[in-house]
């Protein structure tokens, strides 16, 4: 039984990883963390106690994490000090709070992602199938150019969003040169998450894409990781790892 607890509790993914997890008799959802002066500290909500004090961490085998970049300064001197392995799917992070979970995973083993989807992370594993393919002696004769376009809500903060710029970072390994202000970005409605890559050149256009139907295939991923951290040494890891390794 791996006991987690879930920062950003109260938001929507938050409420759907915990009711989740409720579901699978493999988790215990022991404790919900949101930021000071959220009008549900103190509660006990369908069971699951939300709570501000990072310090009730101790409880818990794995802290998952879906709230906000500005978080990480608060949690991660708590996952270090009382040995908490921790499962982040917050985006937007800025290079500073990216090297202070790098520091922290030479404590700890953390599991962090931009997306958590299954599908997502088979989709990050085409692109550089199809990149080796599209950059090699193969197609030499043929130039390729890559186009990313992503939509999400309305209520998304960052954009573009963390998978696209994972996915212009996957590209770039393969010199397809795409910056980060090449990424078109949409914010529409109550739209989930849709991510398109587009292969082009004079013959031929190849489009590789994903459409997240509901949050669940988030949710459901980060309860995957947070099983698989477990027994797993100090360390970095993706959801590559999480999926693809054995």
């Amino acid at each position: 039984m791996v006991r987690i607890a879930v920062n950003g509790a109260r938001g929507k993914m938050g409420q759907r990883i915990i009711r989740l997890a409720k579901e699978d008799k493999d988790l215990e959802v022991v404790l919900g963390l949101e930021k000071t002066g959220h009008a549900d500290i103190g509660r006990v909500i369908e069971g699951t106690k939300i709570t501000d004090e990072f310090e009730n961490l101790s409880e818990c085998d794995c802290l998952i994490d879906f709230s906000s970049p500005f978080a990480i300064a608060e949690y991660i001197p708590y996952i270090v000090k009382l040995e908490k392995r921790a499962v982040i799917g917050t985006t937007g992070l800025d290079q500073i709070q990216q090297d202070k979970i790098k520091q922290a995973s030479a404590d700890t083993s953390i599991v962090l992602s931009p997306n958590m989807s299954v599908g997502v992370n088979l989709l990050f594993k085409l692109l550089k199938e199809a990149s080796i393919i599209l950059k090699g002696p193969a197609c030499r004769a043929v130039e390729y150019t890559a186009n990313i376009e992503e939509a999400h809500h309305v209520h998304k903060k960052d954009a573009p969003s963390g998978t696209a710029k994972k996915i212009a970072e996957i590209l770039n390994e393969y010199q397809f040169s795409i910056k980060t202000e090449d990424i078109k970005a949409m914010r529409e409605g109550e739209i989930i998450g849709d991510h398109n890559v587009t292969f082009d050149s004079d013959s031929d256009k190849i489009e590789l894409n994903h459409k997240a139907k509901n949050r669940d295939i988030f949710a459901k991923g980060a309860l995957l990781a947070a099983k698989w951290i477990m027994g797993k040494g100090n360390g970095l890891y993706s959801m590559d790892d999480v999926l693809f390794t054995c």
